[in-house]
């Protein structure tokens, strides 16, 4: 299966990726503060959990040449993230890699999303990757539809261990 670029209906809106700083740990804990951001995600985290996931990204990038990429718009703020990381858990796509992106309540309906997965599909193409996977919350509508958009197949429905409805997407590069 190989993927293909999605053809938006309004230009994309230009985004910049960059590897997390530690200064993005605060610049994630503040967009990523509001509720309805983390709906699918177990809520608002502390700060300490990005200060962790950053670390882990600045790794991950000097391990695969691919993270979890701080996402900025193109004046330069910190809209969110985007990015790939190996899958962390036992179950579900075990030992593929994870692509993904969260945005900022106030970015979202402006085609950043798609943009940002799109640039990501790119990179880790370049990096070599054959494969990538995305996993999604069944009710989240917004980030289904930009999988969808990237060319990306439902592979499968599964339940996660805290009984959560989720959908395993993949995509051939």
């Amino acid at each position: 299966m190989t993927g293909s670029s999605p053809s938006p209906t309004r230009p994309l809106p230009v985004v910049q990726l960059r590897v997390p700083t530690d200064e993005d740990a605060h610049a994630w804990h503040t967009v990523f503060a509001d509720p309805d951001v983390m709906e699918f995600l177990g809520g608002p985290a502390e700060l300490s959990a990005y200060q962790e996931i950053t670390a882990r990204q600045r790794l991950h990038d000097a391990r695969h040449g691919f993270c979890l990429w701080t996402l900025l718009d193109g004046e330069g703020q910190v809209i969110g993230f985007t990015g790939a990381q190996p899958w962390p858990h036992s179950w579900g796509p075990a030992g593929e890699i994870e692509i993904g992106w969260r945005l900022g309540r106030d970015h979202w309906g402006k085609g950043y999303a798609t943009a940002a997965a799109t640039a990501t599909v790119e990179r880790v193409r370049a990096a070599g990757l054959q494969r990538v996977v995305a996993m999604i919350d069944a009710r989240n509508e917004r980030s289904l539809a930009v999988a969808e958009g990237l060319g990306m197949e439902l592979a499968e429905e599964l339940t996660t261990p805290s009984g959560r409805a989720v959908r395993c997407y993949r995509l051939g590069l």
